[in-house]
């Protein structure tokens, strides 16, 4: 498969054949998820207030007013009025953010661990933002300087009060100097009046002051991103994921052998023929599993994912095969016909073969089954064996296994005389009594009379 190209048949056969690995997998990766929102990220809840400014406002006029509210000073301030132990501005201005939004608004979030003080956070914050925009728009941010423009007109109003005054005390139209006065204190009320009108006007920040807390910071019912339930989720995602691309991974760089001339050139052998083994890729599983195994097992591990669906073949075909290896092996062994038939520890299926060739061979030749591990291969020296037939299943092995199996074999004085591939398949249900087999229904098709002829 390192050669092939991913489909989504295998990422099928991959869900099939592992489910039970990936459904592990996921519920580890969940309980990573949730551990992670306990230690790295707990629960954070989110409030928001809104502020309006009133008048015409620029794009870029609106980010600066953002800047201002999320500025160290504006942070501060709210801190200082908070007075939440162990918390200061420093700590807050990660929590605390702003943005612009429609209709000249500039929305004010805070974040905290609890909804009481992330609705707190953000009606303070937009409070001391609202408070310190309008100093800057009075022309300073000092206290003092705050109430300038309330000094002032506090001064209009107490020299109109003292015209007044002054009007009253001069004799109403008695004279033509007390008109003349009255006149000329009423024009003075009046350009006095226009001047503060026209110096309001003339302030740019005049219209861009007032701004409103549009309300309380309405408190937050649901968790803020990410939450506890979004980080289980994607850690079960990931893990589920990393294990689909873990099985491609090792798929597409494993150097197992799978075609059966490379087999037997990775042995120095002839290839005499391939053997079937009834089960399927049950066939893989021991029959005496340990506790690993069964771990194993319980997981779908014990067996290859990447093996190809097993085909299936009838009793008949399987003994054909067996027969026709063991032909070739009596046509190609001087007497006495012994063999050594090596089978690597492990393979299952490769072990039952090695069975069923030795059943059909019987005495001729006669055959001893001998398991090699492929970590360290030890063959039992020669004694009067004619030499070493290799059984083994495809797509378990490396070259550099089956070289070491080659050499222990040539340490032990035996010469490859063959190698045998051996397949699962699934067996055909055994034919009902009385019914023709497909052999004899080809038998009568052939040596029957033909249609219309003597009898």
């Amino acid at each position: 498969m390192n050669d092939d190209t991913i489909r989504l048949v295998t990422i099928g056969r991959i869900l099939s054949r592992r489910w039970r690995l990936l459904a592990v997998l996921a519920v580890l990766g969940a309980l990573a998820g949730y551990g992670t929102s306990v230690l790295v990220f707990p629960p954070r809840y989110t409030a928001s207030a809104s502020v309006l400014l009133p008048g015409l406002w620029e794009e870029r006029e609106l980010l600066t007013q953002v800047d201002i509210a999320t500025s160290s000073t504006v942070v501060d301030r709210a801190a200082a009025t908070l007075g939440w132990k162990g918390v200061s501005g420093v700590d807050l201005r990660d929590q605390v953010s702003a943005e612009a939004a429609d209709g000249n608004i500039i929305k004010i979030s805070g974040t905290a661990d609890t909804p009481q003080r992330a609705q707190r956070l953000s009606d303070q914050v937009a409070q001391q933002f609202v408070t310190f925009a309008t100093r800057i728009a009075d022309g300073s941010t000092a206290p003092e300087a705050a109430t300038g423009s309330e000094a002032l007109r506090k001064e209009v109003a107490e020299t109109n009060r003292r015209i007044t005054d002054l009007a009253d005390a001069a004799d109403p139209g008695r004279t033509v100097e007390s008109v003349q006065a009255r006149t000329e204190l009423e024009k003075l009320r009046t350009a006095l009046q226009d001047a503060v009108k026209k110096l309001d006007e003339a302030d740019p920040a005049t219209d861009k002051a007032g701004m409103v807390v549009m309300g309380p910071a309405a408190r937050p019912t649901g968790e803020a991103p990410p939450t506890r339930t979004q980080l289980i989720a994607a850690g079960a995602l990931v893990f589920f994921l990393l294990a689909v691309i873990g099985h491609l991974v090792a798929a597409r760089t494993s150097r197992r052998l799978r075609a059966e001339p490379e087999i037997a050139a990775a042995l120095g052998s002839a290839f005499l023929g391939a053997v079937d083994v009834p089960g399927g890729r049950r066939a893989h599983r021991p029959e005496n599993p340990g506790p690993r195994a069964r771990m194993r097992r319980l997981l779908g591990v014990d067996t290859r994912w990447d093996a190809p669906a097993p085909q299936w073949s009838g009793e008949a075909d399987m003994r054909i095969r067996c027969r026709r290896v063991c032909a070739r092996l009596r046509d190609g062994l001087p007497a006495p016909r012994r063999l050594l038939v090596v089978v690597p520890e492990g393979d299952e299926v490769a072990r039952r073969a090695a069975g069923q060739l030795a059943a059909e061979a019987g005495s001729d030749p006669l055959l001893r089954v001998v398991g090699v591990s492929v970590d360290r291969p030890i063959v039992p020296d020669r004694e009067t064996e004619s030499g070493a037939l290799v059984v083994l299943s495809a797509g378990s092995w490396t070259a550099a296994q089956l070289a070491g199996i080659a050499e222990a074999c040539v340490d032990g004085g035996h010469e490859i005389v063959g190698t045998v591939v051996a397949g699962p398949v699934r067996t055909r249900p055994t034919r009902a009594a009385g019914r023709p087999s497909d052999e004899a229904a080809m038998a009568f098709a052939v040596h029957g009379h033909p249609t219309g002829g003597s009898v």
